[in-house]
């Protein structure tokens, strides 16, 4: 039976209480459990690894018996395994749910099963309501899951001919002010920021996110450094908010590996060429951002380096999703194609 006017109001409220919850290696997910009557007995929301899922956090709510009949409307399918904590199909069957509804299939092998767990026992159930706002929600943390890996945005900014800097390196700035500030937007939407030793020691990034006034953004994204030569003592990425993670970036998959297992959904990297170069030779590049200043410097600094394409049928070829004019300077964002997607 499709969901009606309450549980839809419920699974609009599940999403506000999903948000509660912080981003990680699991999903943001919220739960709300309707009476028959379509009244709101209990709320719930996942708290991080380790803690109650949302299901069962609105059920620890409520007295024994008092779930009987009652409609579970949660953002994300009832897992189906034995983790930190155990199956939620199984709760939801053990307090006597009569319906389940919920936004988004769970895409894990091991965790998914739940809604058919909880059909075979009765229960029915009722996916893919207001799926759309579901999978924007989680839309981060389903691509971790799809790619195997943190989702990763390549960064840099050029002069129209191409180039990252000048002749003698510098740099700053190629790009205007609101191309900078929209940079600063972007980085605090990241979970870890990404540049090589080369741009630490040429630029001495803080690598924080920062708002016009120059004050720090709610969200900061952690620091990465990647490079065999040492990080100064007295850097500016050591005054950051986070704790510095410095690898020598030999094995790329490694570092993503790792960030991931530290919750990293998102990595935004800053460069410069050689490890932006790195990343989408690696065919870990999922979208770009090229920032573009009307301005020629020629020379030799392109923005980016080799890229193993040694012929034009080789090209790395993206789907360009917007352009954006951001004061004098132009904004593409691409999105790479990788190989056994259509």
């Amino acid at each position: 039976m499709p969901a009606n006017t309450a549980e839809s109001a419920a699974m609009e409220r599940a999403f506000s209480l999903a948000l509660r919850g912080p981003r990680g290696i699991n999903p943001q997910v919220g739960a709300v459990i309707l009476s028959p009557d379509g009244d709101i007995l209990a709320e719930g929301w996942h708290r991080g690894a380790g803690t109650p899922h949302a299901e069962v956090d609105a059920l620890s709510k409520l007295a024994p018996g008092e779930a009987g009949g009652a409609t579970a409307v949660v953002t994300l399918e009832p897992c189906n395994h034995t983790g930190r904590t155990g199956p939620c199909s199984e709760a939801l069957l053990d307090a006597g749910v009569a319906r389940v509804v919920y936004a988004v299939d769970d895409p894990g092998d091991a965790s998914s099963g739940g809604a058919e767990r909880l059909r075979a026992a009765g229960v029915e159930v009722e996916a893919g309501v207001r799926a759309d706002e579901g999978r924007a929600l989680l839309r981060d943390w389903l691509e971790v899951q799809r790619l195997g890996r943190p989702r990763v945005t390549v960064k840099w900014a050029q002069s129209l001919d191409g180039r990252a800097a000048a002749d003698d390196g510098t740099s700053k700035w190629i790009t205007g002010p609101v191309a900078r500030a929209d940079v600063h937007v972007r980085r605090a939407g990241a979970d870890a920021i990404v540049v090589g030793t080369g741009t630490l020691l040429a630029d001495d990034p803080a690598l924080t996110a920062r708002q016009p006034d120059g004050s720090l953004s709610d969200h900061q994204p952690r620091p990465v450094v990647l490079g065999a030569r040492a990080v100064p003592a007295a850097a500016a990425v050591h005054r950051h908010p986070l704790p510095l993670l410095h690898r020598d970036g030999r094995d790329l998959a490694a570092v993503l590996e790792e960030l991931g297992g530290l919750g990293v959904q998102r990595v935004f990297v800053e460069g410069g060429p050689t490890l932006a170069s790195a990343f989408v030779r690696a065919g870990f590049a999922d979208e770009v951002l090229a920032y573009i200043a009307p301005v020629l410097l020629g020379g030799a600094r392109l923005a980016l380096g080799d890229l193993g394409v040694d012929t034009i049928a080789q090209a790395r070829r993206l789907s360009v999703a917007s352009v954006e004019r951001l004061g004098d300077d132009l904004l593409i964002v691409a999105t790479m194609q990788h190989e056994g997607e259509n």
